[in-house]
This record gives C-alpha cells, structure tokens and sequence, in this order.
C-alpha cells in the first residue's frame, strides 16, 4: 500500500519492488510521527460555599467543561483547590492539562468564595443594680461564648440601658454579625435590681 496511518513514535517499514521480469529489492524506510499539538483547554466559573469550618475544596471536574486532546488526555490539575476565610470573594485558578505525549496546556477559570454561614449567638442572664436609678449592660457581658466560621466582626446588645421601670426581669437581645456580613440574634434575661425611691410627707 502507498498509503497507512502511523501511530505516534518511530516505525520501521519494509519496501519491496519487483519488476516486470520478476526481479525483486526490498529495503526498510523509518516513519518517525511526533505529536506536537496542545490539548484544547476549556474551563468553567464556579461559586463555592464555605462550611462551618471556614474550608472548602473543589475538584478538577467542577472547573474543566469539556477539554479535549487530538490523541488522549493523561492528567487534569488545578494550582488551587483548598479555600479558607481569606478567599471569601473571587479566586482565579489555573486549569492545566497534559495529554499522554507529554503536550499540556493552561487556561484561567474563577472560583467565588462565599460566606453564608451566620454566626453562632450564645448568651447568658445578667443580673445588674440601679445606681441613682440607671444601669447599663455591655454586649460582652450577656455574651457566652458567641462564635462564627470565619470571626466575628461586632456584637451589640438592645435595649442597654435600664431605670427604675425596668426593675425586674428584662429581655434584651444579642445581636452578633460576623466578618462578612452575616447577623444573628438571641434573646437573653437581664434581671434589674433596684429600690423605688420612697418618698414622705411631714407637716410644718
């Protein structure tokens, strides 16, 4: 045959001609076929969500969309596949493939990392005194131990300041909002101690 396909590397073939009268030669001739063509890279953005413990991971399926190699495909990698608090908003990676002659290629996909996770809300009962007829409380004190995957940003505590009305028990709440915007609140009892002021009448 004056025509075949070869297979990637060297292969040596044997040629023989005979002629008319029935005379024959053969000799051998080297096909050397190199495969030089980069695999076609295709990516995909993706939003990732990070869990309680503040980690998230991906794979190389979730950001390859179909890349493709003339011959075959022999590895798929990412430079990044571990995410943490620190990554919260849009991460590029690198795709890179490499086909089974060695031939590899890169392309750049997005990964949003986002923090939907509220903040876990404990509080405590406070009890506080009256002194010349107010009080006030802090967030930290009817805080118990409040925390958040990623950390909290701020606490406040509603309402915080107490007179002689509010002798007795009060509700207050707890609010607490992590570093990336997420809130959650929490009822606590504030238990306000006091004397009314009594008052005498006395005739002149």
């Amino acid at each position: 045959s004056l025509s075949a396909e070869y297979p990637v590397g060297t292969t040596t073939i044997t040629w023989t001609v005979r002629d008319v009268n029935g005379n024959t030669n053969t000799t051998t001739q080297t096909i050397v076929v190199n495969d030089t063509e980069l695999p076609v890279v295709k990516t995909q953005n993706i939003v990732i969500q990070l869990a309680a413990n503040g980690q998230a991971s991906i794979t190389t399926t979730q950001i390859n969309n179909g890349s493709t190699d003339n011959c075959a495909i022999a590895t798929i990698a990412l430079d990044k596949v571990n995410f943490n608090c620190s990554n919260v908003g849009e991460n590029t990676v690198v795709l890179t493939v490499t086909d089974i002659h060695g031939n590899s290629a890169s392309a750049n996909a997005i990964v949003t990392v986002q923090d939907n996770i509220a903040p876990t809300v404990i509080t405590r009962p406070v009890t506080v005194t009256l002194v010349n007829g107010t009080a006030t409380i802090t967030a930290a004190q009817v805080n118990n131990g409040s925390f958040d995957n990623c950390g909290i940003a701020s606490m406040t505590v509603s309402p915080a300041n107490f007179n002689c009305n509010n002798i007795g028990s009060n509700t207050v709440i707890l609010t607490v909002t992590d570093v990336n915007g997420n809130t959650n609140s929490r009822t606590a009892i504030v238990s306000v101690v006091g004397q009314l002021p009594s008052c005498s009448i006395t005739s002149v």
